[in-house]
């Protein structure tokens, strides 16, 4: 029961270390979609693989394309993805991460590596 106990309160820890991140005026504030969207996006980019503004409506089984859509607009106002033209058609429209999308993510596993760390008293 230790064990669980601990990976509780390195979980919990995390949570709050997120919040705090998610509080800070650097990001812009999330809303639980656009949330979503933007994970389901991380967890794609980082297999290398790219993904098209298509594709990426259909990454989110439980919301509609077309509100998947307008969160991908609302994610570029806020400056956490671009969009990229297709070298051989343009049509295609690539989603990428902005830089600010980078230390987004980065700042994140700060928090899973400082959560992890931490001893429990």
């Amino acid at each position: 029961m230790a064990k669980t106990d601990d990976l509780s309160q390195k979980y919990l820890r995390f949570l709050n270390l997120v919040s705090a991140i998610k509080g800070l005026p650097t990001f812009p504030a999330l809303d639980a979609v656009e949330e979503r969207v933007l994970n389901g996006l991380a967890a794609t980019w980082a297999t290398g693989a790219k993904v098209t503004v298509l594709e990426a409506m259909e990454l989110g089984a439980d919301t509609s394309p077309t509100t998947v859509h307008r969160r991908l607009k609302t994610l570029r106002q806020k400056g956490l993805i671009k969009f990229r033209e297709d070298e051989d058609d343009n049509r295609i429209k690539y989603v990428m991460p902005t830089d600010l999308a980078t230390t987004y993510f980065a700042k994140l596993g700060q928090c899973l590596d400082m959560a992890t760390r931490a001893r429990t008293t």
